[in-house]
């Protein structure tokens, strides 16, 4: 798949969903999924979201959000013998934790949400599975959650996409694979970057590899990245692993390019491969990304072709974040259809607590895998400098 249309497209799809004269923090009360007459006896069942449709992670929380919304009305269009209609409110939060936890009070006491869903960001996150806890309601399917959130302490949050030790476990294995056994890591100093340390720190220790050979998490903002990445440089590492947004990615990948820096680097899934293409542009080529959903070009996987068909007749455009939110939304959709009509929080909770191996469409998900999960498919990509994806 060329990325270069498909980034056109998505800034088109863009400025459709926030135009219209409608707030970009109310976005979401337009944005429903359709809901069909011969339904309207259904039980509706309200998913709230916050999600940053502007700020810095915007390009990655729009296309999952329409993601999102792209199932829950196919759902909706599709199955109203389940007495079931998915009511998905999107609230913007610009990718800030406290706007997020606000948003998540907002979506549970006033608009009576009957679960939280896809909240994208490390901090976020924990704010909706606080505020859901407190409720005594769940957080299904966070994007970008710390692995935290998957200790028993917290019954009540649900995971679609695999741990960051999933990931980290596979990229350093790769790296040990071809030889690279020094490897160091640089990534945002927030809530998601310190995540992705522990990960790879432990990931490195699973695989008998020792210790990083050195690691730097930087502000996004500020003056200090060029030291970090000097102090980084001089220990010599074969591979660097990001963990970071792709305005710091494309940053530090540049940075070090022009220091002469010629080794290896390995980015999370949660860097969002068209917002780093579009940093990048050409300097992309080499670079290798985990994907933690299946590719969105054409395919025989029955799940890519669900998500192209219903992307044929909307005016969004594929990506990997898109079909990571349809694939989330499509899971919530079956666990409250297994749920039934007259569901509460607790058997909600036992029917995902039992869909642990869930087939969405020829692909596996495990909502309860704990940390590792060695059967989780996770896939290795890379970008070449005309923006074709290889595996």
């Amino acid at each position: 798949m060329n990325l270069s249309r498909r980034l056109w497209l998505g800034k088109v799809g863009a400025t459709m969903l926030l135009g219209g004269g409608l707030g970009a923090s109310r976005i979401g009360r337009a944005q429903t999924a359709r809901t069909p007459a011969s339904a309207a006896a259904a039980r509706t069942v309200i998913l709230g979201q916050s999600v940053p449709l502007t700020g810095a992670a915007s390009e990655i929380g729009l296309a999952f959000a329409a993601g999102c919304r792209l199932y829950a009305t196919h759902f909706n269009e599709t199955q109203a013998a389940s007495g079931i209609q998915l009511k998905l409110l999107q609230l913007d939060d610009g990718y800030d934790a406290a706007r997020a936890a606000a948003n998540a009070r907002t979506l549970l006491t006033t608009d009576k949400a009957d679960m939280l869903f896809g909240f994208v960001g490390t901090a976020s996150s924990e704010a909706g599975a606080a505020a859901a806890a407190q409720q005594g309601t769940l957080l299904f399917a966070p994007f970008a959650a710390s692995d935290s959130l998957r200790a028993a302490a917290h019954p009540n949050v649900f995971h679609v996409r695999p741990s960051m030790a999933d990931e980290a476990f596979k990229i350093v294995r790769q790296c040990a694979t071809v030889g690279q056994t020094r490897i160091a890591l640089v990534g945002d100093d927030d809530a998601m970057g310190r995540a992705g340390l522990a990960a790879v720190q432990q990931a490195m220790t699973d695989q008998k590899l020792g210790p990083l050979a050195a690691s730097a998490l930087v502000p996004a903002a500020g003056d200090k990245l060029d030291a970090a990445l000097a102090a980084v440089q001089k220990q010599n590492p074969q591979a660097i692993v990001l963990v970071s947004l792709s305005s710091t990615t494309a940053n530090v990948i540049r940075k070090l390019r022009k220091s002469g820096y010629a080794g290896a680097f390995m980015a999370f899934s949660i860097v969002g491969i068209d917002p780093l293409y579009a940093a990048l542009g050409k300097d992309i080529g080499g670079i290798v990304i985990s994907q933690v959903v299946p590719s969105p070009r054409p395919s025989a996987i029955p799940i890519v072709k669900e998500y192209l068909a219903a992307i044929d007749n909307s005016d969004q455009t594929a990506s990997y974040e898109g079909m990571e939110g349809f694939i989330a939304a499509k899971a919530a959709g079956e666990a409250v259809r297994r749920g039934g009509r007259g569901f509460t929080p607790a058997s909600l909770q036992r029917v995902m607590a039992g869909m642990t191996d869930y087939d969405v469409g020829g692909f596996r998900i495990n909502l309860r895998p704990g940390l590792r999960d060695p059967q989780r498919s996770i896939d290795l990509i890379s970008i070449t400098a005309d923006g074709r994806v290889l595996r």
